[in-house]
């Protein structure tokens, strides 16, 4: 009788306060792109010098602890997305058990996050593309890429989802492949000149500079894990969600605590942490990624052009995750009154059409940013931009924790929610906790010199004051209060 009921309340919401988006998104659709939107440079380049810096059990300890955070922020989502199935997900919970002012700092910091992320990608591409051709100029790539975003996203939702599904397959299919081809090498079937188990031993291993290390390199990680949460802003447009978002996010993880830890693993039996090949990984020199140098020991010449397709698949991939996420967080936004009304607009398709236009022309406008000038503004973009990652995660575990609060308040049966999330209230904290590590911890090497480095200060951290200003200065104007548990809203609208 529940299973009826939800499925009736989602299609009320399909047919009136979401008439105009349609719920045509997939499990295999959720997955992939919580997967995808995940697994990128952050995993394919990055993860060398994770191992350089912390060691190979230092880096396996930080992708484990991040892993454990995401764990928890997913099943927080989950709890919530699964019951309350809306585009916009967590800016809108943050509205309805936070406070609406946090809701709408949360909305407008993770659209900003993500139409910087595509101004990213769009320089990636770019960069990658000299690999081929070096001649041709970058902002041609760049062009053609985001035109390509552009069109994945206006077509259909559908087509969003089917996108980045291939996508997502393509780094999936090499994760797995470099991973078989690592434990053969590792285990002896395959000969390569590489170290083995011995590296994890020797020189000081598994760990490398301390705690110190392991807190430095947990700040890479975290922001490799993130892109996990965009199943919740897909969730508004998921066919069957009471279902969809529990299956989803139980596969997320394990699949991702898989594809890390067993890749991070591998690298660190295979190379040793001293190599300096593993510090120069970055996209003008694919050569000494990780991925390239472990399948070049395997005997497979043409690993470079491998990697490098690769790379510009998860490039793509993350441009258009990053496209999809700022439209639909700007559309709530204005059904919300929170940003100008014509971003409402929704065609035919189900697309709200001025929002991705304009979250097309800033993402167009800080990529031009790279170009002109001495690229300062941009740095500055991308720094903020890093951060806003962790306040988003922040945000969700803090609504969760209030969320569950509300929800017993009110007299309601844990046994009526579709997925229920385990260790509370442990998780939401933790995961609270090493959240705020993280944003505090930025760059915490900037305060322990001589004399304290305010620029690399301001650098880091400009994304806090930029959230905390959106906060107050919405607080202040509409005079918000914290929301009562016993008055917060359940509605599916």
């Amino acid at each position: 009788m529940q299973n009826t009921t939800l499925k009736s309340q989602s299609s009320v919401q399909a047919t009136s306060s979401e008439k105009n988006l349609e719920r045509k998104l997939k499990t295999r659709h959720l997955s992939m792109i919580a997967i995808g939107g995940t697994i990128g440079t952050g995993l394919f380049l990055a993860s060398g010098s994770t191992i350089a810096t912390a060691g190979p059990g230092g880096a396996l300890a930080a992708y484990l602890i991040a892993g454990l955070m995401v764990y928890f922020i997913m099943t927080s989502l989950g709890e919530m997305a699964a019951y309350i199935p809306i585009t916009g997900s967590f800016s809108t919970y943050a509205s309805r058990f936070v406070d609406p002012a946090f809701g709408f700092a949360i909305g407008w910091n993770y659209w900003y996050n993500n139409a910087i992320i595509v101004a990213l990608e769009l320089s990636a591409s770019a960069l990658l593309m000299k690999y081929w051709l070096p001649d041709v100029p970058g902002i041609i790539w760049s062009a053609l890429f985001l035109a390509l975003i552009f069109s994945l996203n206006i077509l259909s939702v559908k087509g969003y989802g089917e996108s980045e599904f291939w996508f997502s397959i393509i780094k999936v299919a090499t994760i797995i492949i470099f991973i078989i081809v690592g434990l053969l090498m590792i285990f002896g079937i395959m000969k390569g000149d590489v170290g083995g188990f011995e590296n994890f031993t020797k020189d000081n291993a598994p760990f490398n500079g301390g705690f110190l290390s392991i807190l430095s390199v947990f700040m890479i990680v975290g922001f490799a894990f993130q892109g996990t949460e965009l199943v919740g802003i897909a969730a508004g447009e998921s066919e069957n969600p009471e279902k969809n978002m529990p299956i989803a996010i139980k596969q997320i993880f394990w699949r991702l605590l898989l594809f890390y830890v067993l890749a991070i693993f591998v690298i660190g039996c295979l190379i040793s942490y001293k190599d300096p090949q593993l510090l120069g990984a970055d996209l003008d020199n694919i050569a000494v990624s990780p991925f390239t140098l472990v399948f070049e020991h395997a005997g497979l010449a043409f690993a470079a052009a491998l990697m490098n397709t690769v790379i510009l698949t998860a490039v793509l991939s993350a441009g258009n995750s990053a496209m999809y996420a700022a439209t639909r967080v700007l559309w709530v936004l204005a059904k919300e009154g929170k940003a100008p009304a014509f971003l409402k607009k929704v065609n035919k398709r189900g697309i709200p059409t001025n929002a991705l236009f304009f979250s097309s022309l800033i993402g167009m406008a800080a990529f031009l940013t790279s170009i002109f000038g001495d690229g300062t503004v941009y740095s500055w973009l991308l720094n903020a931009s890093g951060l806003a990652g962790f306040i988003s995660w922040l945000s969700i575990s803090i609504t969760h924790y209030r969320f569950r609060k509300a929800y017993l308040a009110q007299g309601r049966d844990l046994k009526d929610l579709p997925y229920v999330s385990k260790w509370y209230p442990f998780g939401p904290i933790f995961a609270t906790a090493l959240c705020l590590v993280a944003i505090l911890g930025q760059n915490y090497s900037a305060f322990f010199g001589t004399e304290i480095d305010w620029y690399g200060v301001l650098v880091s951290y400009i994304g806090l004051p930029l959230f905390l200003l959106a906060y107050f200065g919405y607080k202040i104007t509409k005079r918000t209060k914290m929301v009562s548990l016993k008055e917060a809203d359940f509605s599916r609208e």
